[in-house]
């Protein structure tokens, strides 16, 4: 049993005849004929009485009558909405919080600029929850800081980046040109939650030279963390691309590590086994587009040694 069928019985049933529904979906008597009787055979019942070469529906009839209405309405109404979306793109992009804040908003206006009709939903968390949303179908792809661990994923390097250290004009470092890595124990960090790319490799920097700190700020948004260090008197580690504006103003002093370990990719992130919709590979073109890191130089900027 079809929906192919279900129409034709509908047809029956509203034109009294098999040549009238013959006629009304321009098909031949015998193929509704033969639809009708299959139907008939399918459910082991009655659909019509034929009385004096007229069609009567029975009981039975009826009530398929009013359920295949119903079904056929929903199958249209199914199709309707696929053939639309069809015509209409989409995006379910995730990122980072990182990437979110400094690079997302653009990425999306390019996006709606080449795809005028997409419809793209965009969600930031860290790099932990963004990867369990792509491995659950919830997100078509990402773009992240953080390490994937799970081999389900397809990684790309798309975006060079970096982290900085960044102190206020009230800290100690404020007015040093260089810093060494062992003056970073005990002093006070504001720093990402569990999960975050930033946190975990700043933590892998401090693992592998023994150092501890202290972290008094905890938080998902840079913003807050840059709030801290501004009235505080804490330090933060987080991405040069976040904190441009308040360089400029002086406001912040960063340091550059010199060792590289800091140096970092943002990754275009989808399943293996994933559809590349024309969509995706737009959004790895745009990506490319923003590779270059143009760090900030002069006063505002200082070093940090391991020695």
């Amino acid at each position: 049993m079809t929906i192919r069928h279900l129409k034709i019985f509908i047809a029956v049933a509203e034109t009294g005849s098999m040549s009238g529904a013959a006629q009304k979906l321009y098909l031949s008597q015998p193929t509704v004929s033969q639809a009708i009787q299959e139907l008939e055979r399918h459910y082991q019942i009655h659909l019509f009485e034929r009385l004096s070469r007229k069609l009567f529906i029975t009981g039975e009839g009826r009530q398929l009558l009013s359920l295949a209405t119903q079904a056929v309405s929903q199958f249209d109404s199914l199709e309707a909405t696929m053939q639309e979306r069809r015509r209409v793109s989409s995006l379910r992009l995730g990122s980072s919080i990182t990437v979110g804040t400094c690079l997302i908003p653009s990425v999306i206006q390019e996006l709606e600029q080449q795809f005028p009709d997409i419809q793209i939903f965009s969600v930031a968390s860290n790099t932990r929850e963004i990867e369990q949303k792509l491995l659950l179908s919830q997100l078509d792809a990402a773009v992240v800081e953080g390490n994937i661990e799970s081999p389900d994923l397809v990684c790309i390097p798309v975006i060079h980046d970096r982290l900085v250290l960044c102190c206020a004009a009230s800290h100690e470092f404020y007015r040093r040109d260089v810093i060494r890595a062992p003056w970073l124990e005990g002093q006070k960090f504001a720093m990402r939650e569990p999960g975050s790319g930033t946190r975990r490799l700043f933590e892998q920097y401090l693992h592998a030279r023994g150092i501890r700190v202290r972290i008094t700020w905890e938080a998902n948004c840079p913003r807050t963390l840059l709030n801290a260090v501004l009235a505080n008197n804490v330090l933060t580690v987080m991405s040069s691309r976040l904190m441009g504006h308040d360089i400029a103003r002086g406001r912040l002093r960063i340091f550059l590590d010199e060792a590289g370990d800091w140096d970092r990719d943002f990754k275009l992130v989808y399943h293996k086994d994933k559809l590349l919709t024309p969509e995706i590979n737009a959004l790895r073109n745009i990506l490319e587009q923003y590779r270059s890191l143009n760090l900030p130089e002069g006063k505002s900027v200082g070093h940090l040694r391991d020695d």
